[in-house]
């Protein structure tokens, strides 16, 4: 469902949609001077009204305002697009409560194996790498592939021996280790009759987790990435991903993320960042295709969105959702029951919402 079909909401209502977890920093600007846009999504699934209890809404409200508050920050003082994204995902790559950096998900082999992508939109550069195992964040390497290589996208040890060459931060793969994730993953080896791996090295001793906690969090996380896409006052408009993948993957696995076109890109005005099923966003290069129908077909931002997430990828059973920004007006389509995102722009005011009967 669209849970975000009218794009120019009232600025009093989109102040109130915030739900009182919002900061109140304007950064100088009213709605009506603000010449940049931010985006963000925290991942789409089975999110639904009860299943999480208010202390762990709030903290995902918390989490997601604050994200806005880095971005707005940054844009507002002049920075790029590139830097608003950049900034906001290391952020989420550092909390637990999202599948990226150190709350991503486990391989069937007991590993945190990274994803991420970035891209700008007024010269089409790129930069992704998958399956890193010891960089902080995976966004920061992909931004510096972009930025300090001729490459696009690298992987693996190749990727983690340029991101030591580029000084980025490297830590042991036990900084990723968070207890749920790695019970979630014991739970879905044991459901596909696979050996359990043994605990990490580094990891801290271990934690009871509540089995409920762990339905929760598998239907939530279902299709768990973050993404962000920004327009600045120059009017640059990017887009970023990063994931940690899906539990219990094997055989390298690597879904849409660091796909260029799949997960994450940026054309003119136009930015998308995916969330949901990998091998469906691939087949139908999905971020690409919103804003090339966008382009080429004149339609406008929310039906290209609504037309390749609502009717195309359903038909072909995917899930998941996009964020968007089109000439600095931001939006979403997600076919799932829910989706973490939020936004702010003249158009929208500040908006953070979870589940489907929110804007």
């Amino acid at each position: 469902m669209s849970a975000y079909t009218q794009i120019a909401i009232a600025a009093g209502l989109a102040a109130g949609l915030a739900l009182g977890h919002c900061s109140s920093k304007a950064y100088g600007q009213n709605s009506q001077e603000q010449s940049w846009s931010i985006v963000i999504h925290g991942g789409a699934g089975v999110i639904e009204r009860g299943q999480m209890d208010e202390a762990t809404e709030a903290a995902y409200r918390d989490a997601l305002n604050h994200a806005l508050d880095l971005g707005g920050e940054v844009l507002s003082q002049g920075g790029s697009s590139l830097d608003a994204i950049e900034t906001v995902i290391r952020y989420l790559e550092d909390d637990p409560k999202f599948n990226a950096g150190r709350g991503a998900v486990f391989t069937s082999e007991g590993h945190n194996e990274l994803d991420a992508s970035i891209m700008r939109g007024d010269n089409r550069q790129a930069g992704a790498v998958a399956g890193v195992t010891r960089v902080r964040h995976p966004i920061a390497l992909a931004r510096a592939v972009m930025e300090q290589s001729p490459h696009v996208m690298l992987m693996g040890e190749g990727a983690e021996h340029f991101a030591a060459s580029q000084d980025l931060e490297i830590v042991a793969p036990s900084y990723f280790f968070t207890e749920r994730r790695w019970a979630s993953m014991l739970r879905r080896v044991d459901q596909l009759g696979l050996e359990r791996p043994m605990r990490p090295e580094g990891a801290p001793d271990p934690m009871p987790v509540q089995e409920g906690a762990l339905d929760i969090m598998e239907r939530e996380h279902a299709f768990g990435t973050v993404g962000v896409v920004a327009r600045d006052q120059a009017g640059l408009t990017a887009a970023g991903t990063s994931t940690g993948g899906t539990t219990a993957k094997q055989w390298g696995r690597v879904g849409d993320s660091p796909i260029i076109g799949a997960g994450t890109y940026a054309e003119g005005a136009c930015g998308v960042s995916s969330t949901g099923t990998g091998e469906y966003f691939i087949r139908l290069n999905v971020a690409a295709r919103i804003c090339q129908r966008i382009a080429l077909a004149g339609e406008d931002m929310q039906a290209a969105a609504d037309g390749v997430i609502q009717d195309e990828l359903g038909v072909m059973g995917g899930d998941g959702g996009i964020i968007i920004l089109y000439d600095g007006a931001p939006g979403w389509s997600y076919n799932t029951a829910g989706m973490y995102r939020a936004a702010w722009s003249a158009q929208t005011g500040r908006v953070v919402s979870i589940y489907s009967d929110e804007p």
